[in-house]
């Protein structure tokens, strides 16, 4: 499960789509919740820095919706899954260039076992 919780999707700037690369991240979120069927998963968007508050939040939801679409997709029940949008205001990175940008414009993935 830890290795699960420590994926992440990543886009491109100002995109939403869900690149081909993270298609195995996403078969193997898909096969794990699928196995857990009364546990949840959230999607948490997050964007970088650029652009506005209100713009990063609709980013970052679109981005979550993006990969819960793939994760219907593949089979995964539309109750299982949870979708935020923290925007810009958890960062995985804190330097003002590209190379922090790229790794903050992410969904990842909150499991939540069902007790």
């Amino acid at each position: 499960l830890q290795a699960l919780k420590s994926q992440s999707v990543y886009f491109d700037l100002d995109r939403s789509n869900v690149k081909p690369e993270y298609s195995k991240v996403v078969s193997q979120q898909a096969q794990f919740i699928k196995s857990h069927g009364s546990d949840t998963v959230t999607l948490a968007g997050n964007c970088d820095e650029r652009g506005s508050g209100e713009y990063n939040l609709a980013l970052g939801e679109k981005r979550a919706d993006a990969v819960r679409k793939e994760l219907e997709l593949s089979g995964v029940a539309a109750s299982q899954i949870k979708t935020v949008s923290f925007g810009e205001e958890k960062p995985r990175a804190t330097c003002h260039e590209e190379k922090c940008w790229k790794e903050n414009r992410r969904v990842d993935f909150d499991h939540k076992p069902n007790t």
